[in-house]
């Protein structure tokens, strides 16, 4: 079955997987505390205001995947829910924190993955995180891939695909103007893809017009000395 979740179920499953390792003591979760975990405003990105509503559609979504369920407790009063990543995937203790804190924040480098994931996972040096990346990358079909290097950065930024790929166009669109050619000859996928290539190409325009006044500015104030 193909995997696409939304960025709902994204945070609803990264959510699970994050409180079994980091709180084990109070998962499975309620789903007041599921909708807590949801919204909490420090590891998060962005910060969300779910309601028990959003929470429950997210996790019908996710027990028909079976990525997650009601778990099988033996207080009856109130349902919980886990997640069952493991059972789907087999993975690592390094693949889950890796996969769980993209999931909860989007994009990131393995420098900040190491960093955000050290209370689920202590990793030794980043060529540990890389590995967690690569396995996650290598697996069929991908669990995860690197984004182009956007311009003026040194570290490569990976995204988890169990929401699919949708930041693919505008990572293109990001090595095009990054290699000199114009936001007109990059890919255009939809109307959102649209905007964002608008938007870029505003941008660029403006720098460009920036850098043409300092240049004129410049030339006057050199004048004021010859």
């Amino acid at each position: 079955m193909e995997i696409r979740l939304t960025e709902i179920e994204a945070r609803v499953l990264g959510a699970l997987v994050e409180k079994e390792i980091t709180t084990p003591e109070y998962y499975p979760l309620s789903l007041n505390a599921l909708v807590n975990a949801c919204n909490q405003k420090s590891n998060r990105e962005p910060v969300m205001n779910l309601s028990e509503e959003d929470v429950t559609q997210a996790m019908r979504r996710l027990s028909e995947l079976e990525l997650a369920g009601a778990a099988n407790t033996s207080d009856s009063r109130v349902r919980k829910y886990e997640h069952r990543l493991q059972e789907v995937f087999n993975f690592t203790r390094p693949e889950t924190a890796v996969l769980c804190v993209l999931l909860l924040r989007g994009a990131q480098t393995p420098g900040e993955l190491r960093g955000r994931a050290e209370r689920m996972y202590k990793f030794d040096d980043l060529s540990d995180v890389q590995g967690a990346l690569q396995k996650l990358m290598s697996r069929e079909p991908a669990l995860a891939r690197v984004l182009a290097r956007a311009p003026g950065t040194k570290e490569s930024r990976y995204m988890q695909l169990l929401s699919g790929d949708a930041d693919a166009s505008g990572a293109e669109v990001a090595r095009d103007i990054e290699q000199g050619r114009t936001a007109e000859r990059a890919p255009v996928a939809g109307g959102g893809d649209r905007e964002r290539v608008a938007r870029l190409e505003s941008e660029v325009a403006a720098l460009r017009q920036e850098i043409a006044e300092l240049k004129q500015e410049f030339a006057r104030f050199r004048k004021q000395f010859e």
